[in-house]
């Protein structure tokens, strides 16, 4: 029960401040720790080897450390332990920094300034953005609310669930390392292995669980050919887990997400994903956002009530039996 009250403040948390620069976060150590790691091992022999290792002491450090933490804040006392672990939570989900990144990209589009919503949606994807159209602006914005729903809210939530705000720390700390190393370049191609591989079981369940949760709550009456969509397309992305959000999206959305995309002047050609039903509108980003943020609610909803049935089963399987 202390784990869903922790949630439940770093929700509203997370609501209230989003990803204040003052605060120091703990994906910024996470980060300069894989940046300790990367600069001192990527070079070499065994590199795959060394990117093993590096993504098992980013993940491990950060979760002992994490787990310390919290140990001591209940020690102290329950009210600063349950406190101190919805901070360390907060930290590991973007709710409101999410909203507030796809609302840069819409204000300029909707004013009619689409340089300065290509460069807001420069910092929110890995695409290059100086030539997109509205349209290719709309999907990449549409592709990048959908993606990191489960990537930045509801899979550390599932882990927090769990474990509380270690395992959400250490799903975070996984996440980052292949933020960072996971790339299929000549420089990280064997040493970001480990991480790119480890990200992918970590949101395997997580990835499936928001996509249903997204049909199931927004689809209505067209529930059999959302569901369609979803089990046709989501096979077809490149990432074995972000196409189940994606593909659930463009098919509430009806329109089609994937195709080509440039990375540093490389142009990629991905399968497309959805019905185009109706063509990409900059509406479409205030569409997402407002299914990304109920699918976020029900997503909680849904693990609440999970674990206080988990709760409750623990402590009637303890009870002494009645005679």
């Amino acid at each position: 029960m202390s784990h869903l009250l922790a949630i439940a403040l770093a929700l509203v948390l997370d609501w209230l401040l989003g990803d204040p620069r003052w605060l120091p976060h703990p994906v910024r150590g996470i980060g300069s720790f894989i940046s300790f790691f990367d600069k001192r091992l990527n070079q070499g022999r065994y590199r795959r080897m060394k990117g093993i290792i590096t993504v098992a002491a980013v993940a491990g450090m950060v979760y002992c450390l994490a787990s310390l933490v919290v140990y001591i804040s209940y020690s102290l006392s329950w009210i600063f332990g349950v406190m101190m672990e919805a901070v360390l939570i907060f930290t590991t989900i973007a709710t409101k920094s999410l909203q507030e990144a796809a609302w840069n990209v819409l204000i300029p589009l909707e004013q009619g300034k689409i340089e300065k919503a290509r460069r807001e949606l420069s910092m929110i994807v890995g695409r290059d953005t100086d030539n997109l159209d509205e349209p290719e602006i709309v999907r990449a914005c549409v592709e990048t609310v959908a993606e990191n729903t489960s990537d930045g809210i509801t899979a550390p939530l599932f882990y927090a669930v769990i474990g509380g705000a270690p395992l959400a720390l250490f799903y975070r700390a996984v996440n980052t390392c292949d933020s960072m190393l996971g790339y299929k370049n000549e420089a990280y191609r064997e040493f970001g292995w480990a991480s790119a591989r480890l990200d992918d079981v970590v949101n395997y369940v997580p990835a499936r669980l928001t996509a249903m949760v997204m049909i199931f709550i927004h689809s209505g009456k067209r529930l059999r050919h959302c569901l369609r969509v979803l089990f046709r397309d989501a096979p077809k992305h490149p990432s074995p887990n972000s196409g189940w959000p994606e593909a659930a999206m463009a098919a509430l959305l009806g329109v089609q997400l994937g195709g080509t995309n440039t990375y540093n002047g490389i142009v990629s050609h991905r399968p497309t994903i959805g019905d185009p039903l109706v063509p990409l509108k900059k509406e479409h980003i205030r569409h997402a956002v407002r299914i990304m943020l109920v699918t976020v609610l029900s997503f909680a909803i849904l693990l609440f009530i999970g674990g206080i049935l988990i709760e409750f089963a623990s402590t009637w399987s303890k009870s002494p039996p009645i005679i």
